[in-house]
């Protein structure tokens, strides 16, 4: 068990189930325990158990990767600590619906076994967009197989990875393995299998040493493997399940017919602004979220980018004021407590901007709408990619794709159109010759005067920007 003290059991500040953890069974199958899973999805199944609604939907982790936090969570029985960080307090819920954590590589056949049994109704993903390849289609079809041969009714599969119809994705990949393997196997897949599609919100920066530290000072805790994050959460997933649905909706979860115009609200405007700041931000010299966006420049250029270049082509979302949605984001990203890290952000930029803020930047274009400030985000990205600021100082650049972007990147600023070339990174933004001008210009520019003096230019036709 995680150690708590007396105290801290007694205190308004943290949180600690008062649920029987033994009472549980383990209807979910988690693959991917990664912290934001466990700021994120293990919350809610925590709070459907503490609140007694019911006790079928433990939750049984699966790594398909080592994970140094793994041992670290086995000596606490799989509890943990959440540490929640609002601009003015901290609050710690600590989480008990992580029942055990299973090592594919250690130990296959239990993850199957887990896969294939009869309590398991739900398998939830969060393994980041380059985790979608055969080991994980591997399992998911073998655990499919396997309740099928029993008889069993097949698991409803729920990504809650930041991919575009993250279901979808799933969906094409398991029945693309399975036909390889079986095309009736695969056949029964595609008409039993439900693979609902998710939105998923919670900042969640990875946690440190001095985190551990506060949460053993301040709250008597002792934890090795935390989690950080800010104290908002979201969740929304399409209501279509092939088995047994957990009452998500009594804690919070919003269920929906669609998620697609959650999906793009989210990623464009929350993803989007994310890249956008991570880049600017880190070329003006910040290094955290928060000081980016609460400098009074940098502020009044995010808010513009989101209000007057993102928004307007996005499609109405029932249920979602997007002013409001907006107001929020700039309060949520300057949550000094957090502490968020622009150089996460900035990670992976050839898989973020791809699916974040280049859609938007195309669908300006085609329209013919404003795009200066989307324009000087792409600029920030690839200058960034040189790999040093403008003081001169390393950049280091965390991204699989380097070696091939860093060299066109650094020649851009002459001819930007070898690496708008990259379709797997722009689309068709290579083959527009007035927009590679433009970025050409816009890079010029950026070098020549500097990142403060570029955003002012942006914001030159509005200075009354949203902020």
């Amino acid at each position: 068990m995680l150690a708590v003290s007396a105290g801290s059991r007694r205190s308004a500040e943290v949180r600690i189930p008062t649920y029987d953890r033994s009472a549980l069974s383990p209807g979910v199958v988690h693959i991917g325990v990664g912290g934001f899973h466990r700021a994120h999805q293990g919350t809610y199944f925590d709070e459907i158990a503490e609140q007694r609604i019911s006790d079928a939907w433990g939750v049984i982790g699966v790594g398909l990767r080592s994970s140094r936090q793994r041992p670290e969570l086995l000596g606490q029985e799989c509890e943990y600590a959440v540490l929640e960080r609002s601009p003015d307090r901290d609050r710690v819920r600590v989480v008990g619906s992580l029942l055990d954590y299973l090592s594919a590589r250690e130990e296959p056949a239990a993850v199957l076994a887990a896969l294939a049994d009869p309590q398991t109704k739900l398998v939830t993903i969060t393994v980041t967009g380059e985790g979608y390849g055969p080991r994980l289609f591997g399992y998911l079809v073998e655990g499919l197989r396997l309740r099928r041969e029993a008889g069993l009714p097949p698991f409803t599969v729920l990504s809650c990875d930041n991919l575009v119809r993250n279901g979808e994705t799933v969906r094409r990949g398991v029945l693309e393995f399975a036909s390889l393997r079986d095309a009736r196997l695969a056949g029964w897949i595609e008409e039993n299998v439900a693979f609902p599609c998710s939105v998923v919100d919670r900042i969640t920066p990875e946690a440190s040493e001095k985190d551990v530290r506060l949460l053993e000072r301040k709250f008597g805790i002792e934890d090795r493997a935390p989690v950080v994050c800010e104290d908002f959460a979201q969740w929304i997933v399409e209501d279509r399940f092939c088995n047994e649905r957990p009452p998500l909706e009594e804690v919070g979860v919003q269920l929906v017919a669609d998620a697609d115009a959650y999906e793009m609200a989210k990623k464009r405007l929350l993803n989007g602004g994310h890249s956008a700041i991570g880049y600017i931000g880190s070329l003006c010299g910040h290094e955290r979220v928060d000081e980016a966006v609460t400098d009074p420049l940098l502020r009044r250029y995010l808010g513009s980018l989101m209000a007057e270049e993102i928004t307007p082509l996005l499609p109405p979302t029932l249920g979602l004021d997007l002013s409001s949605y907006r107001r929020s984001l700039l309060k949520r990203f300057s949550n000094r407590g957090v502490g968020d890290r622009l150089s996460r952000l900035c990670g992976r930029g050839s898989v973020k901007m791809p699916a974040y803020l280049l859609p938007s930047l195309a669908e300006a274009l085609e329209q013919g709408r404003p795009h200066g400030k989307l324009t000087l985000a792409l600029a920030a990205w690839v200058r960034y990619l040189w790999g040093e600021d403008f003081a001169g100082d390393p950049i280091e650049i965390k991204d699989a794709m380097v070696d091939q972007l860093q060299p066109l990147a650094r020649r851009a600023i002459d001819d930007p159109r070898p690496l708008l070339g990259l379709r797997e990174v722009f689309g068709e933004l290579g083959e527009d010759e007035g927009f590679a001008t433009e970025l050409q210009e816009t890079l010029a520019m950026l070098q020549r005067r500097g990142p403060r003096a570029a955003v002012e230019l942006s914001l030159a036709p509005d200075l009354a920007a949203v902020a």
